[in-house]
């Protein structure tokens, strides 16, 4: 990720800050024959060695503050975020267990919590994202009273970065519980898809944005991952909700579609 990073920086002309939070208490066996000081400042010692060796020449010491927090690494990272006023948090994550236990990883947790704006990447052990140079951004867009902010957003973005924006709007397709003849169900996903086509110029006019739309029937989650495939997207911008908490985030698809995006996805 770092020459993802330090290219987005430039471009942005935004200052990198690299956290690092430590667990003293995945240490706990050796608490049992030391004690918690002593402990606590061989940990501090070693992860500051760590973290002032780390990605040296992409990120100098006298450019890239390094911070070093122990304790839980998502509280620790939004409460950081709140406390400097960060403009975006990025997270690269781990393969196979990143996608597999997302709801309980610190991920999921600071993409519930954190205020600003969250981007979380594929399996950067593997794969690394395609340089910021690209021209293809997608935006899930819905049609709820938050859209403007999130089109704003994104909008704004992909013109920094000279990217072609195509908002996706999914209408979700009838449950198979409910009986409607076929000829019933079309005029009806018709009457729907006009109705988001005017919300879309509605948004984009309010927003000031031009891009391109798209409009599908179906499973949302599905249907955004297809889209992002098809347009070969290098950024998925999607929204979440002001709100953190079970009754606020943890609603919407974020963690789905950051677990199965094609590419690296922005969580505004």
């Amino acid at each position: 990720m770092a020459a993802y990073v330090k290219r987005a920086a430039a471009i942005f002309g935004a200052k990198v800050t690299l956290v690092h939070v430590f667990d003293l208490y995945s240490h706990a066996s050796q608490l049992y024959v030391r004690p918690l000081s002593e402990v606590a400042e061989e940990q501090q010692n070693l992860g500051r060695e760590k973290l002032d060796s780390f990605l040296k020449s992409e990120f100098p010491l006298g450019e890239a503050p390094r911070i070093l927090l122990s304790g839980d690494a998502a509280n620790r990272i939004v409460q950081l975020a709140k406390t400097h006023k960060f403009d975006l948090i990025i997270m690269p994550t781990h393969a196979g267990f990143f996608r597999r236990n997302l709801l309980g990883s610190t991920t999921a947790k600071v993409l519930d919590e954190a205020d600003c704006p969250v981007l979380t990447t594929q399996h950067v052990e593997t794969i690394s994202p395609r340089r910021l140079e690209h021209r293809e951004w997608a935006c899930a867009i819905g049609s709820d009273t938050d859209s403007e902010r999130v089109l704003r957003y994104a909008s704004e973005a992909a013109e920094a970065v000279h990217a072609n924006l195509t908002l996706v709007h999914v209408i979700p397709a009838s449950g198979p519980d409910l009986l409607v003849e076929s000829d019933l169900q079309e005029r009806l996903q018709s009457a729907k898809r006009k109705a988001a086509s005017r919300r879309m110029e509605e948004l984009q006019s309010t927003a000031g944005s031009h891009a391109l739309v798209s409009i599908a029937v179906g499973p949302i989650k599905d249907i955004l991952t297809e889209e992002a495939h098809r347009l070969r997207a290098d950024v998925l911008v999607i929204g979440r909700s002001p709100q953190s908490g079970v009754l606020g985030r943890l609603r919407d698809l974020s963690y789905a579609l950051a677990r199965d995006a094609p590419c690296p996805v922005l969580s505004v």
